[in-house]
């Protein structure tokens, strides 16, 4: 936790095995294809750069990721005993993918900007082993509480911004296995994939209760599926329990990444 509100950014190395990740990618690869298939399915994060939002049951290892003793000690620590499982997704950048602009996720909630306490939590995990041409993950440390009041949108800060940033710039290469966690207000971009690799990475969104995110996703279960879920998870999965599964229209759509970095 002090790491995390010092940099905005956590790791746990070696959190899963290679093979669970490895069903990962290919959980992740299927979701993709379907998504693709119909209008809406995925939507754009810049050029060859894709999000697509998914519900628990498409993901295997969903049981596992949530449960996993440094995820729910963390969510407990950061956004206390009733924090709420948000969002499930991934971003892939494939190659061709280009720069981002510099960017946080979303606006800073007030209880940021007057009380400095962090009310998300944004977890990823790799579905390959990271290599440096293969576009990383690029962050700024400790800018999470960063004033945004000069941000395009609170998101997006201005070029006369850009030298602070690639002054502090560190490029994360996890390996599969490996879970981040960071606020979503910790400034970042995805850089150029020079590689002819995707890179997918899965995405977990965990809220404080009454931080309002959970409007931005369409999360559901199924009945059959609720019913076989662990006690202690589905006291933070706060979605619909439905007969059937709707695919999801993304709408989590993030309009300044959509044409890279200008």
């Amino acid at each position: 936790m002090r790491t995390l509100y010092r940099d905005g950014i956590v790791a746990c190395r070696g959190a899963f095995s290679t093979e669970w990740a490895d069903r990962v990618r290919e959980d992740v690869e299927a979701a993709f294809e379907e998504a693709r298939s119909r209008p809406d399915g995925a939507v754009g994060r810049g050029p060859n750069r894709w999000y697509v939002e998914i519900h628990p049951e498409q993901l295997r290892g969903f049981v596992d990721l949530v449960d996993h003793p440094w995820v729910r000690e963390l969510c407990t620590a950061v956004l206390g005993e009733d924090y709420e499982i948000v969002e499930l997704g991934f971003d892939v950048p494939f190659a061709g993918a280009v720069n981002q602009p510099w960017h946080r996720d979303f606006p800073a909630p007030e209880e940021t900007r007057r009380e400095g306490r962090l009310t998300s939590l944004a977890f990823n995990l790799t579905a390959v082993d990271t290599e440096e041409d293969m576009g990383p993950f690029e962050v700024a440390p400790g800018t999470q509480f960063d004033d945004g009041a000069e941000f395009d949108h609170g998101m997006f800060p201005p070029k006369s911004l850009y030298p602070r940033y690639e002054e502090r710039a560190v490029r994360k290469h996890p390996r599969r296995g490996d879970i981040s966690a960071r606020s979503a207000l910790t400034i970042h971009r995805g850089t150029r994939n020079f590689s002819d690799k995707a890179r997918p990475v899965l995405v977990l969104g965990v809220d404080a209760p009454g931080a309002g995110n959970a409007e931005h996703h369409d999360t559901a279960v199924t009945k059959r599926y609720w019913e076989h879920l662990p006690e202690r998870v589905r006291a933070h999965l706060r979605c619909p329990v439905v007969d059937e599964l709707t695919p999801i229209t993304q709408k989590h759509t993030i309009e300044g990444l959509v044409m890279g970095e200008a």
